[in-house]
């Protein structure tokens, strides 16, 4: 980008002491939030498709026409953006001195005005009017228009600031990564500097999610029900299988927790997501997201399960962004990903899924979604919310959802003791009177779920509560030593 003459002079810096006397210019996006005002509107609009339409011919105007319309169409929340605590606590620090602080960024004026106003810290707001983009030259001749040449003190964080430093009486670096620091340092005084975060990449770890990985641990489930448990061809393949779905699974809560922001902003534990908490920024959020998806893609090529793989992705982002919040049809879709990936195991080896199993894991699946919105709902009603944000229910469904969620679970067992007595049972099975004792216990287990529920023992998705319970591991190897013994004695079927 070409450099204005004004910007290009670049007469000998103040002394430091000096500078400090300067106004301070505090840029918004990377600097005083560690976030995108630009980037969190544009995955607010993801789930308006009328929305989406228009996005093509605003890009046509410029990008300054751009963050105007997201600011029109998704307004920011100024009080749920996270920001950079030692970067306020300076800036407050300066003010009480007698300093004049100044917001200039390039997000949109709207923008930067809700941020002014909920913090009440700037005595001037400078930002793009949705014709000028204030960035890189731009800013820095704005800048200059306004205090001069070397009249002024910055506070940015990345390659786009450079412009503004040579043209600034000093620096204040934040978030900087360590070679725009260096180059910071060579033009102008650096008067304070807040290094970025060496939390990233376990933030993002976190992200991704990989205590949610035992979910997919039910493709496997097929090898036992097709009693291929002794072939290793269908370990490796299910194995596989396991690693698509998780990466992919993995993409998908990335894309439900950028697109989900101002919820989870507003929510007592999710507030300390990632995201939310502004450890990870967005746009490395979606970088990764893409990765994991092109790998998860690959692999369930590999696999063979790539069209069950398919839909779930399709259907796990439908549901991030727009029918977690229908009733009902919430859970249903909840229960249908839980059964896609028993389809995605018994495709990855070549068997069609016994339809017992299907009408089990439907109403299991269905129990357990609507035991993870029920949770949520009394946490929302403990916590004095009246509506789930992103939710289409009330406090007062509860108690339907709760009547729901065990007469599926009820449903389910109900199935398995028909599938216990069936001819399919007996031919299959050297003693299938043992598997009398599997129905019991599952209805234990749901019946355990749903009470660890009511009384608020449970944070987290069921199936991964289970995963951390001791209990539940007791019942699965019980479970499992039935069906053993179920396969094993009597003679051969």
């Amino acid at each position: 980008m070409p450099v204005s003459p004004a910007l290009a002079a670049n007469p000998a810096p103040p002394a430091l002491d000096d500078a400090r006397l300067l106004p301070l210019c505090v840029d918004l996006d990377g600097t005083l939030t560690p976030s995108d005002t630009l980037l969190e509107g544009l995955l607010a609009t993801l789930g308006r498709p009328s929305t989406l339409g228009v996005l093509p011919a605003l890009l046509r105007r410029g990008r300054a026409g751009l963050k105007r319309f997201v600011a029109e169409a998704a307004p920011l929340e100024a009080s749920l953006l996270p920001y950079s605590e030692p970067l306020l606590r300076y800036l407050r620090a300066q003010r009480v001195n007698g300093r004049r602080v100044v917001l200039v960024t390039a997000a949109d004026r709207d923008v930067a005005r809700r941020v002014a106003d909920h913090l009440g810290l700037f005595d001037e707001v400078i930002a793009s009017d949705g014709r000028e983009n204030l960035r890189g030259a731009a800013k820095a001749a704005a800048l200059v228009r306004r205090f001069g040449h070397g009249g002024f003190a910055y506070a940015g964080n990345d390659a786009t600031d450079l412009l503004v430093w040579r043209a600034a009486g000093a620096a204040i670096l934040v978030n900087a990564p360590p070679r725009v620091a260096a180059a910071a340092r060579g033009l102008c005084p650096v008067e304070a500097e807040f290094p970025p975060s060496s939390d990233t990449a376990r933030g993002l770890l976190r992200a991704v999610r990989p205590h949610q990985w035992s979910k997919n641990l039910l493709v496997f489930v097929p090898v036992f029900t097709a009693h291929l448990e002794g072939l290793a061809e269908a370990w490796l393949f299910a194995f596989l299988a396991f690693l698509a779905f998780s990466a992919t699974a993995s993409a998908i809560y990335l894309i439900n927790d950028l697109t989900d922001l101002a919820a989870d902003r507003r929510h007592p534990r999710k507030r300390l997501r990632p995201f939310a908490s502004g450890r990870v920024p967005p746009r490395l959020g979606i970088l990764a997201a893409g990765a994991l998806l092109l790998a998860g893609l690959a692999t369930g090529g590999l696999s063979g399960t790539l069209p069950t793989l398919l839909l779930y992705a399709v259907l796990s982002t439908a549901y991030s962004l727009r029918l977690k919040e229908l009733p009902l049809v919430d859970v249903f879709t909840l229960a249908g990903l839980y059964t896609l990936r028993l389809l995605a195991g018994a495709e990855a080896l070549g068997q069609p899924l016994s339809l017992w199993l299907m009408g089990f894991s439907a109403f299991f699946f269905l129990s357990l979604a609507l035991v993870k919105r029920s949770e949520e709902l009394r946490a929302a009603a403990e916590h004095g919310n009246a509506w789930l944000n992103r939710r289409g229910y009330r406090p007062a469904d509860a108690g339907i959802l709760q009547t729901f969620g065990v007469a599926a679970a009820f449903a389910a067992t109900l199935v398995l003791a028909l599938f216990v007595q069936s001819e399919t049972t007996a031919q299959r099975y050297a003693s299938p009177g043992l598997l009398w004792a599997v129905v019991p216990l599952v209805v234990f287990w749901l019946c355990r779920i749903w009470l660890s529920a009511a009384r608020g023992y449970m944070h987290d998705d069921p199936i991964v509560y289970a995963a951390r319970d001791r209990v539940s591991w007791v019942v699965a190897t019980l479970v499992f030593l039935i069906l053993v013994a179920a396969k094993s004695y009597g003679g051969a079927a």
